[in-house]
């Protein structure tokens, strides 16, 4: 392949030998080291192609083999160029063409996350945006360990972050953890001082404590109530007699799960409006460039119902040379609305959907389900599914640990007189 653009870059021409001793041309211009390839045999002689330099130095041997050449073709960017000599703003256009691709590569047009969940794009991107990094920005002047050290540096969930440049994309990939500390060096809080109580948020049977700071309350097998303090901030300072003599607060920190109960309920209306597009619709191509768009006509419409949807490309060459331009098409779709019931199996269909989708929720949050007795019932107009849901699951909120004071005794001494 290179040695083919090599050939089109010098030229090459296609040739037709015929005459008295074809044969003896092909030998003399093997003996002056004129390379020829492509050879194929015709009528009376052979075609083959040869570069413009060896084909200059034919004359001689055309003479001295009494044999006739006939220029069949002339291949190459030499020929293009005298081709298309007077078409000067073409050359002119693809040489501008050049420099504004070279150009363009000098800058990010594109800045894409990787990783992040907790916080979206737009987030990180304002972010970067308040520190001097965003899209349009020189490739020189993005410092990619000064960006990492900034993430980390405002996201303390945040454990990894990568920043690296493709084509004219900056990459940033994301690792983040849910268990975050402070840290070292960083000063606490005056709200993260306070002495805080482990409370049950729901009702339930202890079935695991697990306590990193503060005095627990309860034990595996415990009956609580919601509200019922399951760790406590205050411990007790004791003299040699077992007296109190005052108290250390803390921030309670534990991990106390139980076996809880929720009733579930989801009520559906068997009677629904569904959209029906009638097929009109009204197209707005639009341009962009950078923070300036140019469309093409206008959506305001007539129509009672519609909603409008926005396709959009960012033009790229490769797979990371990403451009400033971007193209895209809005529509606006008509419709209507039509008055339509559920089937009973359908209307059984959503709800178990529904609650299926309830289910998963819980299991994100790291809920156990242990059983449900949720049931579908059917009534005239309406479908509800409803029952109890038996959990197990972290049942830990924090509230103010109470302040106590100690009153100290002051022993009295008496003084005895003798009579």
């Amino acid at each position: 392949m290179i040695r083919s653009f090599i050939r089109w870059l010098r030229g090459y021409v296609r040739l037709c030998v015929a005459g008295y001793s074809p044969e003896r041309f092909l030998n003399m211009c093997c003996y002056h080291q004129l390379f020829i390839w492509g050879l194929e045999p015709t009528g009376n002689g052979y075609e083959m192609y040869m570069s413009i330099s060896d084909f200059r130095k034919l004359k001689p041997l055309v003479r001295k083999t009494h044999t006739k050449v006939i220029l069949q073709g002339r291949y190459g960017f030499p020929f293009f160029l005298a081709r298309y000599r007077r078409r000067k703003l073409f050359f002119a256009g693809l040489f501008i063409c050049a420099v504004l691709l070279w150009t363009y590569s000098l800058f990010i047009w594109d800045i894409h996350f990787e990783g992040n969940e907790r916080y979206p794009d737009t987030t990180l991107a304002e972010f970067l945006e308040s520190e001097g990094v965003a899209p349009a920005m020189l490739r020189s002047r993005v410092d990619c360990p000064g960006i990492v050290k900034a993430i980390r540096k405002e996201y303390n969930d945040i454990v990894w972050v990568s920043a690296s440049i493709d084509g004219s994309r900056l990459k940033i990939q994301i690792k983040e953890n849910e268990d975050t500390f402070p840290e070292e060096g960083e000063e606490t809080s005056a709200e993260d001082e306070k002495p805080v109580d482990l409370v049950a948020a729901a009702d339930g049977v202890i079935t695991k404590i697990v306590t990193r700071s503060g005095v627990p309350q309860v034990h595996v097998g415990d009956t609580v109530k919601k509200g019922d303090i399951l760790v406590l901030g205050r411990v007790e300072v004791v003299n040699d007699s077992r007296e109190v003599v005052g108290y250390q607060y803390h921030r309670s920190d534990a991990d106390v799960f139980a076996d809880t109960q929720m009733e579930y309920t989801d009520t559906l209306s068997l009677e629904y409006q569904e959209k029906v597009y009638d097929g009109r619709k009204k197209y707005q191509p639009f341009i962009r460039l950078a923070d300036w768009t140019v469309s093409v006509g206008s959506l305001d419409n007539k129509y009672k119902h519609s909603e409008i949807v926005t396709e959009e490309t960012q033009m790229k060459l490769g797979e990371n040379f990403y451009l400033p331009f971007s193209y895209g098409l809005k529509t606006a779709k008509s419709y209507s609305f039509e008055k339509k019931t559920y089937t009973e199996e359908e209307a059984r269909q959503l709800l178990s959907l529904n609650f299926n989708r309830f289910c998963e929720d819980l299991e994100e949050k790291g809920v156990q389900i242990k059983e449900n007795s949720v049931k579908i019932h059917l009534y005239e107009n309406s479908a509800t599914a409803s029952g109890t849901l038996y959990l197990n699951e972290r049942v830990t909120e924090e509230a103010a640990t109470e302040i106590l004071t100690v009153e100290r005794k002051e022993t009295d001494e008496s003084v005895g007189t003798d009579d």
